[in-house]
């Protein structure tokens, strides 16, 4: 299969259609994660369907100062990649064809949750990022949309305008690629010397860590539910040790019901020791937060979190988060 290369919705528009498309967007300086993405965007729209990969590097979620200019630019190795992961298309517009205009009058408001943490530091980055996903998907037209859970605020903030706008698009989230060491895949990953390379697995390393300590947390937690409560049950085990392991089950369970404090502390442990290494770890954020909003979680909180960070090693600016769920440890499903 040989993968075309489009440069204008009208060339899009005039490919004849038989079954779903699935829409890969991308910035280009495509990796293994986009691949990922492209392979299942393929089993998604089946043999009879087509993948439509973008690539275009949005002028508009660039802020002063940041690496609009030198962001790579790669569309005849990404071409190659997109073929052998199984694109019928690579849709490759330029700044005119996606704003004829110049810079849209009219765009995107990302919101409240737009303003949080990279909305934080970087203002007004989603109200780009959600003004070019509009364009896209109206340009491209697709059935299904995929997109990467590394960028988790960009996804949930992109299920949310489908949602609140009523776009005709279901939108699937695909998880984070990480190479061997655990570093999360990104075209930025380029930018580092191996020492920066070496600070930045800080980041997925600290994720490791609050995971880990999420794990023991939750572990307990059930085990405080397993074990009995009453004073007279507690002491019919005592013959077989059980009764101190139940108190103490009890009490760490009742001192932090949700453990978000002891997943946040296990983390910043990490990326503390990272700060003092050469070259160091700036860090920008570490959050625990709720998906649906990106507000901070507390310590009773039950559901989908997510444990997200990011920050700057060098001249390169890194994120990454992990996937965390609270209070379900052990309950009957």
């Amino acid at each position: 299969m040989t993968t075309a290369l489009l440069s204008t919705a009208a060339e899009l528009h005039a490919r004849a259609r038989t079954g779903r498309r699935a829409v890969v967007m991308t910035m280009g300086a495509l990796h293994e994660g986009h691949a990922t993405l492209i392979r299942t965007a393929r089993g998604i729209a089946g043999p009879d369907g087509e993948v439509v990969v973008t690539v275009f590097v949005n002028p508009l979620q660039f802020g002063a100062g940041e690496d609009l200019d030198r962001y790579p630019r790669t569309l005849e190795a990404d071409l190659k990649i997109a073929e052998q992961a199984g694109a019928d298309a690579v849709f490759a517009p330029s700044v005119d064809e996606v704003y004829p205009g110049g810079e849209p009058q009219v765009r995107v408001s990302a919101g409240p949750m737009g303003e949080r943490l990279e909305g934080s530091s970087r203002p007004g980055h989603f109200d780009g990022v959600l003004t070019v996903v509009a364009k896209l998907l109206h340009l491209t037209r697709p059935d299904v949309a995929l997109y990467g859970q590394k960028d988790a605020q960009q996804l949930a903030l992109i299920r949310r305008m489908v949602r609140d706008l009523n776009f005709g698009v279901e939108i699937v989230g695909v998880p984070t690629v990480r190479e061997d060491d655990g570093l999360a895949l990104s075209s930025r990953n380029r930018y580092l010397s191996p020492q920066e390379r070496h600070t930045a697995l800080s980041l997925s390393q600290a994720l490791f860590a609050g995971r880990d300590r999420h794990a023991a947390q939750e572990a307990l937690r059930a085990r405080a539910r397993e074990v009995p409560s009453t004073r007279a049950r507690a002491e019919a085990l005592s013959a077989i040790g059980e009764s101190r392991a139940a108190a103490d089950a009890h009490a760490v369970a009742k001192a932090v019901p949700g453990a978000a404090a002891a997943v946040r502390a296990a983390a910043r442990l990490v990326l503390d020791e990272a700060a003092r290494l050469d070259p160091p770890l700036e860090l920008d954020y570490l959050a625990l937060i709720d998906p649906s909003d990106f507000t901070e979680i507390g310590d009773d909180f039950t559901g989908e979190a997510v444990l997200a960070v990011a920050a700057r090693v060098g001249a390169t600016r890194l994120i990454d988060n992990l996937p965390l769920t609270f209070g379900t440890f052990g309950a009957a499903s």
